[in-house]
């Protein structure tokens, strides 16, 4: 009897472990999704924001600014265009409890919209060429990291106190070279953020993994974790494509 039991027992578990196993996937693809989706409406945004600004007639090899670039890169508007996706990320964080999936989904893709505002401006300093190149190495670099992030058995919960830090200064660091202007500072902020947004990337996959089980039993707040989850990842990406950008971009 004692066997029979325990053949049970094992039975139960073993088929507790593969729902969960089934629901983890499907959850972090939900993340995963949410993510590229956020990215690809940034990029459409960011380009055709571009597109709009320039006119083509400023002669060889250079590009002028259309009444709308002028009035979105060189008036007082840039400054809320700039601080307006550190807005939404605030608003999203601290809101998100009380909305629906509906809204969280929806301000996630405007706030992926107004980051691509924001961006646009990359394409007016940097070559297509290295815009292109350094997206890619970005999305290889972030993919092997947020693979460790969810397959190491190692706890990465340390490092969250030193990533949080890092991060901290190279925010605090950034917005002092607005007025400073520095190359050097630049270049060393530039350098901290790779270093930084790397381990964030393996760091919060973790973290959204372990998450899971706190919402498996919610889909409404299994799916807004999952925009959550999108959105930290999301950040990641965008801010490690930067800094390389800063980095390694050639400049027009």
């Amino acid at each position: 009897m004692d066997s029979i039991d325990n053949r049970y027992g094992h039975g139960t578990r073993a088929a507790a472990d593969v729902a969960i196993d089934q629901g983890l996937r499907s959850y972090m693809v939900s993340v995963y999704n949410y993510m590229a989706g956020g990215l690809f409406i940034t990029g459409l945004v960011a380009y055709a924001t571009f597109t709009a600004a320039i006119v083509a007639d400023s002669g060889p090899g250079r590009l002028g600014l259309s009444q709308f670039g002028q009035l979105l890169y060189n008036s007082p508007l840039k400054w809320i265009v700039m601080l307006a996706p550190l807005a939404f990320v605030f608003f999203l964080s601290a809101r998100i409890n009380t909305m629906s999936v509906g809204a969280a989904q929806s301000t996630f893709w405007l706030f992926s919209a107004t980051m691509g505002l924001s961006l646009s401006s990359i394409f007016l300093v940097y070559t297509g060429a290295s815009i292109t190149q350094m997206l890619f190495v970005t999305a290889a670099s972030f993919g092997a990291l947020s693979l460790y992030g969810y397959t190491t058995k190692s706890d990465l919960s340390s490092l969250g106190t030193f990533l949080f830090m890092g991060l901290i200064g190279v925010i605090v660091a950034s917005l002092l070279n607005l007025w400073l202007q520095s190359s050097a500072l630049q270049f060393a902020v530039s350098i901290i953020g790779v270093l930084v947004f790397a381990g964030l990337t393996a760091f919060d996959t973790q973290r959204i993994k372990d998450g899971y089980l706190e919402v498996s039993g919610d889909m409404a707040a299994r799916s807004k974790s999952a925009v959550l989850g999108a959105l930290s990842l999301y950040l990641d990406f965008i801010n490690m494509f930067t800094m390389l950008l800063s980095l390694f971009g050639n400049r027009r």
